[in-house]
């Protein structure tokens, strides 16, 4: 298929034009809108509501087995700004996944990084190249790009969690592998404390020494919700202010869990309202306690235990806290950074 016509009353002119056309060429001259003043964003504001995804997820359960495809079941949140893409933004995944009680989903790997967030319940397991990481309410689950995974649930009640990835941006860069693994290993009764936690997860300030080739991502695979929980209120304690935040970091470099992928927990306090900010990058946020609203370009939307929202880029954002609102936040900032492409502002109420 030719590439654009572009047509002019001068028939030299546009017989140059044909000739360009035909030989897959352009002319920047009649080109508009390559390079804008602020970044032209598809995606738009949007809120997931709590109950709408529980509700959904459970019917999901009801009809769709597992192994029907994809050998996940999984609700993709898709963006109204992008045309049907089954993406959040233009750079960024992000899912509920429902796994029904005593059921597996089988092992697989793909270059495409995951994170698991959960916003509620506990008992399901996953194995990360397999290591077992149990998953419980406020816990950060890692799946770093081509690392083997699989999920179970061996206990007697469904549970639903948050799957981020970078799928958008790994596609762009055309660069999509995805390979099945084997047999999923048998349900667990109990589940040991992962590999990854016993080598990596002694604390802040503490790392085994010798460890050889570390991976390009954290090799600490959980940061659990009551060592977060901790450093929240210890932060709020020491901190004159109503509104803190922590990242997850890599315990064995100073940088951020995955190269593709910042985490990070903020804790606002009742009747605190935020800054309003904004930044080049997506982020994914999803509430784990409290109420309250944010303001997203001006568009209000209020927010409950698990909602998700997506903040676009150079999207203007605040918070106002009804209740203590404790929110887990995914962006693509690593990214943004690496190619020196990050900015963020204060804006003027």
């Amino acid at each position: 298929m030719p590439t654009s016509r572009f047509r002019s009353d001068e028939p030299a002119l546009d017989s140059f034009y044909f000739e360009l056309s035909d030989k897959q060429l352009q002319p920047l001259w009649e080109l508009h809108g390559l390079l804008t003043p602020t970044p032209r964003v598809r995606a738009i504001p949007y809120r997931w509501c709590a109950d709408d995804l529980a509700k959904l997820g459970r019917r999901a359960g009801d009809l769709v087995p597992i192994d029907r495809g994809g050998d996940r079941r999984v609700l993709a949140m898709a963006n109204p700004g992008l045309g049907g893409a089954p993406f959040i933004s233009s750079t960024l995944w992000a899912a509920v996944q429902y796994l029904q009680p005593h059921e597996s989903a089988p092992a697989h790997r793909h270059t495409p990084a995951a994170l698991r967030f959960v916003l509620d319940g506990e008992g399901v397991y996953t194995l990360v190249n397999g290591d077992p990481i149990a998953m419980a309410r406020g816990d950060l689950v890692l799946t770093p790009s081509w690392t083997f995974h699989e999920h179970h649930n061996p206990g007697d009640m469904p549970m639903m969690w948050l799957d981020v990835l970078d799928l958008p941006v790994v596609a762009a860069l055309d660069a999509v592998f995805f390979e099945p693994g084997g047999d999923s290993e048998a349900d667990r009764t109990e589940i040991p404390r992962s590999t990854a936690e016993r080598r990596w997860g002694a604390g802040a300030g503490l790392s085994p020494v010798g460890t050889p080739d570390l991976p390009p991502h954290s090799p600490l695979l959980v940061y659990r919700w009551k060592d977060t929980d901790a450093a929240l209120d210890n932060l709020l304690e020491v901190e004159d202010t109503n509104d803190v935040t922590v990242r997850f970091q890599d315990p064995s470099r100073d940088r951020d869990v995955m190269p593709t992928m910042r985490c990070e927990m903020r804790r606002v306090n009742p009747g605190t309202t935020t800054r309003r900010e904004r930044q080049t990058g997506t982020r994914v946020t999803a509430v784990l306690d409290g109420s309250g609203t944010v303001v997203l370009d001006g568009e209000s939307f209020d927010l409950s235990p698990g909602d998700v929202f997506v903040v676009p880029s150079w999207c203007t954002h605040q918070l106002h806290a009804r209740t203590r609102l404790d929110l887990f936040t995914t962006s693509d900032s690593p990214v943004l950074e690496a190619l020196h492409l990050h900015r963020s502002e204060e804006v003027d109420s």
